[in-house]
């Protein structure tokens, strides 16, 4: 039941447009409020993020009204405390203001404010004859069914997923190797079922589009009124003696939690020797964790430094240092000959061979040598071609092109990109966060026929020593990196630019400079890049009202 609280130490609201301040509240313990001030409106929501807890005090307000988390780039709406772009799922809570007797005070109920957020609650019964049948089970499905069910939609929702299990933070299989479907997953097991959204363990074989059906591995047929194709991607296997699939034990790729499990499996107790085989997100993360639980690991890549194609090479060097510190090693510019199997197990891996004739013992080797897009089950339907990599071309609403009542999402996904450098060009972003966003447009264009879709600039971010941050795209290209700040610590802010444009920004320990740049970003506002070379520092620049993006 609500009731008033008191603000600890407030008699008025005097804020200016644009201040976020956060206030003790009175009479219940460690409970806090944020107060935000936009559009000469004095706001009161939950001070925390939804997404991993970062204090939103810290984040970047903009005139309108968005509040963005600096870590991770969650946004939310002030005035209703909605989400707005992921990667958080509840929205904050709001709470009344009242001015009295020289004192501001909050109305709220104490379990919110202990709980520091509001619950978004799904709970619906199927009413109409709608019927929303989502392929695939990773962030684009979350953030598609999650999106319908609190915007409102009434009708059926069906999940396939080959893994059977409710969503989960993907994120932490890689940067923790989270094997646990309890602590992995976004929600609490039965969760979905309240809100009538079936998750169904099974996989696509074909799509007959005409008939607005589906055909399955277990010979059902599930049919749609809408579909959305979120089946994300499929891990490569490299081609190569020992190294493909099923072909030596104790060789993994890691996409799902049986990955994971089967990993944690295979080293036990720690104190093994792990060959990771590839130096892009997956591999350094994954490599980074079993460094920390006391495994002998070193890191190949083919580059001269991690990540040296979206990254560059100095920042793909900071971090082979954060990772070196930590224990790992690493063969850079160098390329696999085979792996072999162990001498006293010939069913396990025991080696694997360089290309410039290293041995490295191995008793584990995961292979992080990238995706395809998981759409086997569409080749050969009538109605749609797919792109030249596998991919699903979309507009910007990501329907797909030439047939309606079919989106497509995440991984699988090649779309128009409009934010700096993209000029509306197709592009395929792997990142789950983009998927999840992409999924929330999906569901807002299924609630709201007609509704032009918002685009986004892409972040994500990664566990690496310490905590990258990055917004904006290099997948088209960049052709000189603006590096302020100190490589050592590290505590930098990278500018990636195509000619005088920004298109993406990395950072550590430089928040909130991340943020501030997608917001500038969304804007037309970024600095170009002899401003940036002449000191222009993107904090100083105040974020317009008028979106472009």
């Amino acid at each position: 039941m609500a009731k008033e609280f008191k603000l600890k130490g407030i008699t008025s609201l005097n804020l200016r447009n644009g201040d976020k301040q956060e206030v003790e509240v009175e009479g219940v313990e460690d409970a806090k409020v944020l107060l935000v001030k936009v559009q000469n409106k004095v706001h009161a929501t939950s001070t925390n993020c939804t997404h991993y807890g970062a204090p939103l005090k810290l984040g970047v307000l903009t005139p309108e009204g968005r509040l963005t988390c600096a870590w991770h780039g969650a946004c939310f709406n002030v005035a209703t405390g909605d989400v707005e772009d992921a990667p958080a799922l509840d929205p904050l809570a709001k709470y009344e203001l009242i001015e009295k007797d020289d004192a501001v005070y909050i109305k709220a109920d104490e379990e919110t404010l202990k709980a520091n957020r509001r619950h978004l609650n799904l709970k619906c019964s199927a009413v109409s004859n709608e019927k929303v049948l989502v392929i695939g089970g990773g962030s684009g499905t979350v953030g598609a069914i999650e999106g319908l069910r609190g915007g409102g939609y009434k009708g059926h929702i069906t999940v396939l997923s080959k893994e059977g299990y409710r969503p989960i933070d993907r994120t932490k299989l890689s940067k923790a190797l989270l094997a646990d479907l309890s602590k992995a997953a976004w929600r609490p097991e039965g969760y979905y079922k309240d809100a009538s959204i079936e998750i169904i363990e099974d996989v696509a074989k074909n799509v007959d589009f005409a008939s607005k059906t589906v055909h399955t591995a277990s010979g059902k047929t599930y049919s749609y009124t809408k579909l959305v194709l979120a089946t994300g991607g499929t891990p490569k296997w490299l081609p190569l003696p020992g190294l493909k699939e099923g072909e030596l034990e104790n060789v993994f790729v890691l996409r799902a939690i049986p990955d994971a499990q089967s990993i944690l499996k295979a080293v036990g107790d720690n104190g093994k020797k792990v060959v990771v085989i590839g130096s892009s997100f997956i591999g350094m993360e994954v490599g980074n964790c079993l460094a920390s639980m006391k495994n002998d690991v070193t890191i190949i890549g083919m580059e001269k430094a991690p990540m040296e194609r979206i990254m560059g090479e100095k920042v793909g060097q900071i971090f082979r240092k954060l990772l070196e510190k930590n224990g790992v090693k690493f063969y850079m510019d160098v390329g696999v000959e085979k792996a072999v199997p162990s001498k006293t197990d010939p069913k396990k891996v025991g080696a694997v061979h360089l290309k410039n004739g290293t041995v490295l013992e191995a008793d584990v080797v995961i292979e992080g040598v990238g995706v395809a897009p998981a759409t086997e089950y569409l080749k050969g339907a009538e109605g749609i071609k797919l792109e030249d990599d596998g991919s699903v071309g979309t507009d910007e609403s990501f329907a797909v092109k030439g047939l309606s009542d079919v989106y497509a999402i995440g991984d699988i996904a090649t779309f128009p990109y409009h934010g700096p450098g993209g000029n509306g060009n197709p592009i395929r972003i792997e990142h789950w966060n983009v998927a999840q966003n992409a999924g929330r447009s999906v569901a807002n264009s299924i609630n709201n026929p007609g509704a032009k879709p918002k685009p986004f600039i892409p972040i994500f971010w990664s566990a690496l020593g310490a905590q990258l941050r990055y917004c904006g795209n290099t997948v088209g290209g960049y052709d000189d990196v603006v590096f302020t700040g100190d490589a050592e610590k590290p505590s930098f802010v990278a500018y990636y630019t195509q000619g005088e444009t920004v298109v993406a920004v990395a950072s550590m320990m430089k928040d909130p400079y991340m943020t501030q740049c997608a917001e500038l970003m969304r804007r037309g506002k970024m600095p170009t890049k002899k401003e940036i070379e002449m000191g222009v520092d993107v904090l100083q620049i105040d974020v317009p009202a008028e979106i472009k993006i």
